[in-house]
């Protein structure tokens, strides 16, 4: 007979038997189901459509919280109610964090922070997983990053960096593979394609003049046809074919602008028919597997057998990495269920999924993947053009502070930054700006909604109950939650809840801590276990104060729970609240 403790220190505890299964007892806890918009090409699984419904905003009853700054010449004394105080907040946000913020920061690395002092200055202005894009550069460079980044993970004692690695393009160690992407050859110097003007694509290789270049997909021309609208990264430029050779595709220009070298060609409409994982994406895996990554993420992917192909590899190679998919493609969506089921997480690469829908769907699109993601218990990841001005300006437009703020409400994991951070010419402004506006958004959500069926996810486990009554405890007491984990299995599952409070969750696996720095309001902390329970507990509260993380006499939520126990036996499960 299991048995469930639930227990606050000084009232006492209650026990009852959780004998039979816990799924009508997990099911009476749950929001009724998951309501749905239909759209084109959606996948029905057991009888049940997937869909979403639009966001009502709710002002909360308590206090307004006052206005982040959006740049560091605005007012630097900041105090936002309903959002935990983390230390002296009297230096402003434009130092290092010190509210702690829950939506992750993904950002590239590139020529513009590649260098020791830029990786430090990203991860002190809130940076938590570094990409590097596997189209640019070599394993070399790449090595160079990653060295760099476990550097300063190792010295790092409150903060921690995961690494993805992009062959398109982590505080996290990832690597995502750009899989079937057609793109265009080296140029000696950029080119201005004006409209009207001719201009060639072809498969021989080495071609880069004033009106032909290369591609690097040797059926480019079987698979587009005359009429077909080519689109340069995502619909910067745009050229219309107007006939075939045997090796070239000519081609007008519509939309006119500067190539430069290695730009992403999408047909409008079409998806390419490589496969999703090439042979340099192998080679990538390959050194991924190496360096000991924590995630790759997959371009194009269409159906889940890629994704199977690829998880039944690394099993092979007794490599623990997850798979995160990236949604870009218009045959990805009738899939889409199935892909997402299969994988460990999703990115929702808007860029190229607007070139080959509507763009009109793409937020529809957003919000779907997002739900879709939180429903399954997934991680994911919102992606391209999230401050692209700030390539070039110092301060965002607004619309682009409106898009961050808008993925932190429907719930992403994680937001990201591309060219802002690889080539921009103010990388840690764009951090900070996606710091301060994720922060600001997040202080008026008071009670997140609990994502719909999560419980199917996890399959009733017994530790689905006790994440979400933690979630109840902390949002109703007002505390952060404490976890110990070896697995990450638990603080995922609370991330997934989205607690009020900050998951403070202690792992003795450095892989463990790493992963956990994507996942929503998780703050991963390596420490070394005990062998006994009520030490472990006292060193990680004091670790906290010490650090600054909690105050003295504050309360936290300690769970006890999961697939893997720890001090306790498999049949038990338990919930404390804890004076600091």
């Amino acid at each position: 007979m299991a048995q469930v403790v639930v227990s606050r220190s000084v009232h006492g505890s209650f026990v009852f038997s959780s004998s039979g299964s816990t799924k009508n007892l997990a099911g009476n806890l749950k929001p009724a189901g998951f309501p749905a918009k239909v759209f084109s090409g959606k996948e029905r699984k057991n009888n049940r459509v997937f869909r979403s419904i639009p966001i009502m905003a709710k002002r909360s009853a308590r206090a307004v919280p006052e206005v982040l700054p959006v740049s560091p010449e605005d007012v630097p004394n900041i105090n936002l109610h309903g959002i935990q105080q983390l230390g002296d907040t009297s230096v402003g946000m434009w130092s290092k964090p010190i509210v702690r913020r829950k939506t992750k920061i993904v950002c590239t690395i590139g020529p513009s922070t590649n260098t020791r002092e830029m990786i430090w200055k990203l991860a002190e202005a809130g940076m938590n997983v570094a990409r590097m894009n596997m189209s640019h550069g070599d394993h070399a460079s790449h090595q160079k990053v990653i060295d760099l980044v476990k550097e300063y993970n190792a010295q790092s004692k409150d903060n921690v960096i995961a690494i993805m690695l992009d062959t398109k393009a982590g505080f996290f160690t990832t690597i995502l593979l750009s899989g079937p992407e057609v793109r265009s050859g080296d140029l000696p110097k950029p080119l201005t394609l004006a409209t009207g003007q001719e201009f060639t694509f072809t498969i021989r290789r080495g071609v880069g003049t004033e009106d032909s270049v290369s591609v690097n997909y040797d059926d480019f021309v079987n698979d587009v046809d005359v009429g077909d609208m080519l689109l340069v990264d995502g619909g910067m430029m745009s050229l219309v074919v107007k006939s075939k050779t045997d090796d070239s595709v000519k081609c007008e220009v519509v939309d006119g602008g500067e190539l430069k070298s290695r730009r992403h060609l999408n047909v409008r409409g079409k998806s390419a028919t490589l496969p999703s994982i090439t042979e340099k994406d192998w080679d990538d895996i390959k050194f991924g597997v190496d360096n000991k990554v924590d995630c790759y993420a997959v371009s194009f992917v269409k159906d889940a057998q890629v994704v199977h192909e690829l998880k039944d590899y690394l099993r092979s190679c007794g490599a623990d990495i997850h798979v995160i998919v990236k949604i870009e493609s218009a045959d990805s969506i009738p899939n889409l269920h199935s892909i997402i089921t299969a994988s460990d997480g999703a990115m929702v690469a808007r860029g190229d999924l607007g070139a080959e829908l509507p763009v009109e769907e793409v937020p529809l699109l957003q919000e779907e993947i997002i739900r879709m993601c939180r429903s399954m218990g997934k991680a994911v990841i919102v992606a391209t053009n999230m401050l692209e001005s700030m390539i070039v300006h110092p301060t965002p437009t607004r619309a682009e502070v409106s898009d961050i703020a808008i993925a932190v409400r429907e719930g992403a994991d994680a937001v990201m930054l591309s060219g802002e951070t690889a080539h921009g010419k103010f990388p840690l402004k764009a951090v900070k700006v996606m710091h301060t506006v994720s922060l600001r958004t997040e202080a008026t959500m008071i009670g997140n909604e609990t994502p719909p069926n999560l419980g199917q996810a996890f399959k009733n486990h017994m530790s689905e109950m006790f994440a979400f009554h933690a979630t109840m405890m902390s949002n109703t007491l007002g505390t952060s939650i404490v976890v110990f984990t070896r697995t990450g299995f638990m603080a995922i599952l609370l991330s997934h809840y989205r607690p009020s409070g900050t998951i403070f969750a202690f792992t003795n696996e450095e892989r463990v801590r790493q992963r956990l720095a994507l996942y929503q309001g998780v703050c991963p902390i390596y420490m070394q276990f005990s062998d006994d329970a009520e030490e472990t507990f006292g060193n990680a509260l004091s670790l906290l104060q010490n650090q600054g993380m909690v105050k003295e006499g504050e309360e936290v939520a300690l769970v006890q729970s999961g697939r893997q126990p720890i001090w306790r036996f498999q049949s038990t499960h338990n919930i404390q609240v804890r004076k600091v």
